[in-house]
């Protein structure tokens, strides 16, 4: 039985481009707070960001408990812009720099493309999109200044296949993340976007997704989408996409016949919804 606080549990190598302090947003739950144990299990101090200010208290008093590492944290709705701008404004802070971005904060988004209030996908326009445009702008701006660094976004492998808004979103996200990469080479800082599958957290319940029609195999756990996402990371691969089944899924999507995928999206949406 543990009685005290764990150490970092695997210290990064010294050639490791994963070091120094991290900052997470939506790193109370899900993959972020999946991302913040396993950053801080290699020694990386942390900035978590999210909404709710007691549950983030809560998550870094854990946190630094369980790995001894400094936790901040910055409560910040991205939706709204003068929050985005303060988180904008710490990824800048040169007296305290951030050397690994992880923007992870988002929700499902389960409105009909014609619905007549599209005040939920314009929020989540917000959240995935635009916080994730000035954040990256404002992480990778300080980082190419310093010659190091790590911008990880998270996206999904929704993004390939034609389901509505949050396809929609997370194909940006995916498509930004490498044009970000060529805008970066050779700078020393590095982009990579993580599209996971099916993965057990909050995130679909949040979304009121029904999940019964997912076949069990297909479903992933946080933890090992996040280290197969930090490994990747590690050799500098621009896309990650954890797991054997869902880089064939992937690989399918991009490739397959755009009707045939369009037909296998609508079956899959019809056992959702």
């Amino acid at each position: 039985m543990t009685t005290g606080p764990r150490r970092p549990l695997s210290a990064p190598s010294e050639h490791s481009v994963l070091g120094g302090r991290a900052l997470v947003t939506g790193g109370t739950s899900g993959l972020g707070l999946e991302f913040a144990r396993a950053l801080a299990a290699r020694g990386l101090s942390l900035v978590l960001v999210a909404r709710n200010r007691e549950r983030l208290e809560k998550t870094a008093d854990q946190l630094r408990w369980r790995y001894g590492v400094e936790v901040e944290t910055l409560v910040a709705d991205l939706a709204a812009r003068d929050d985005v701008d303060a988180v904008a404004a710490r990824l800048l802070d040169a007296d305290s720099p951030v050397d690994v971005l992880v923007n992870n904060a988002g929700h499902g988004v389960h409105v009909p493309l014609l619905a007549e209030d599209l005040g939920e996908v314009e929020r989540s326009l917000d959240v995935m999109v635009r916080a994730v445009l000035v954040l990256g702008n404002a992480a990778g701006r300080a980082m190419v200044s310093r010659g190091r660094g790590v911008v990880v976004n998270v996206a999904s492998v929704a993004g390939l296949v034609p389901m509505g808004a949050y396809s929609a979103i997370k194909s940006w996200v995916a498509t930004y993340s490498e044009s970000l990469s060529v805008e970066l080479a050779g700078t020393g800082v590095q982009a990579t976007a993580l599209l996971p599958g099916w993965v057990r957290t909050e995130f679909h319940e949040r979304a009121n997704i029904r999940t019964s029609a997912i076949p069990g195999f297909l479903w992933l756990e946080a933890d090992r989408v996040v280290s197969d996402a930090l490994e990747d990371i590690e050799r500098g691969r621009v896309r990650s996409v954890p797991s054997l089944r869902f880089r064939v899924i992937a690989f399918l999507a991009a490739h397959a016949p755009r009707p045939l995928v369009r037909r296998a999206t609508a079956l899959i949406q019809g056992g959702r919804s």
